[in-house]
């Protein structure tokens, strides 16, 4: 059995290991996630990130281990935007607090699946097809200026193709059913409207899938370090939709960063057979742009604070 073989099965049986433990052990009763236990558990999901980058440090070898640790910072970084939909999904349907761990569990889990399909379908293109790496390096330019530029859209999840399409062709039930995702009335098949939550969850992250994927794949050519990179992000991405809602005003800047990131990225794809960029370069170019964001964010925002209690005190 070869050693690839190994790592992906091996890892595999680590994830459903740990997803089991969650969904039956954790969370087996619907209950509104607290901000302590949200915290909790995304230092779960950091910590067993952290543990596995040593470990790819210590087997792979420091080049390997700077290559998870970049495509695993890019693809959390990537995931709040993708957060910030999901709340807006969430509102619009009028979700429950005690609903949405096990959407966003069964959502994540149709995640992995699709990045997996992504990912080895972009990793066999780039091998057969060595001139796609200028388009896909493009793209990501493309997606970063776009994203500097745009105004804030409201999200509207109804006017979403796919959801248009599954309540075009589906019996749709008119409130929620507990957790449950289909109910049999009168001898019939319904399907409630956390179902469609689901299916608009899984549209959303299809999208952001789009840029991510194409983004690690600037990062690393091994597809095991993109896989358990992008798997780990993903896995802490349910912790992080719970603490995301209280710190929204520290991000305020976050789209022009990710926006600087993706720039940043495409360049170093369409240029890297003129130069080889070594991938501590991009980690710590990377680290720096986020750090500067999230500064210049918690700034703005004391600014804003403070400006308020002085207007305040003032009438």
């Amino acid at each position: 059995m070869s050693d690839s073989v190994l790592l992906f099965g091996g890892f595999s049986v680590f994830v459903v290991v740990m997803l089991a433990l969650d969904l039956t052990v954790f969370h087996r009763n619907a209950h509104s996630v607290r901000v302590r236990e949200a915290v909790i558990w995304y230092g779960i999901w950091v910590g067993l990130a952290v543990l596995f980058n040593i470990g790819i440090f210590v087997w792979m070898g420091a080049d390997k281990g700077n290559e998870f640790l970049t495509a695993y910072v890019i693809e959390l970084s990537l995931s709040v935007d993708n957060i910030f939909v999901f709340l807006i999904v969430f509102s619009s349907f009028g979700v429950p607090p005690e609903y949405r761990h096990r959407v966003l569990f069964l959502g994540i889990l149709g995640a992995v699946v699709m990045r997996g399909l992504f990912i080895a379908t972009g990793v066999a293109l780039l091998e057969n097809f060595s001139w796609l790496i200028f388009l896909f390096g493009g793209f990501l330019v493309f997606t970063g200026v776009k994203l500097a530029i745009r105004r804030d859209e409201e999200v509207q999840p109804d006017k979403n193709p796919v959801m248009k399409l599954a309540k075009r062709f589906l019996p749709v039930t008119s409130e929620f059913e507990g957790q449950k995702f289909f109910v049999r009335r009168a001898g019939k098949w319904f399907v409630t409207p956390l179902f469609m939550v689901l299916i608009g969850l899984e549209t959303t992250d299809l999208i952001f899938a789009v840029d991510s994927v194409p983004a690690v794949l600037a990062i690393s050519d091994d597809p095991f370090i993109i896989w358990s990179s992008n798997v780990f992000a993903i896995l802490g991405l349910r912790a992080l939709f719970f603490l995301v809602d209280g710190i929204l005003p520290y991000f305020r800047y976050l789209n022009f960063g990710l926006s600087v990131i993706l720039v940043f990225i495409g360049i170093k794809m369409i240029t890297s057979d003129a130069y080889h960029m070594p991938t501590a370069i991009s980690l710590g170019t990377v680290g720096s742009i986020l750090t500067i964001t999230i500064l210049a964010s918690y700034i703005a925002k004391r600014r804003e604070d403070a400006t308020l209690a002085q207007n305040s005190e003032n009438t």
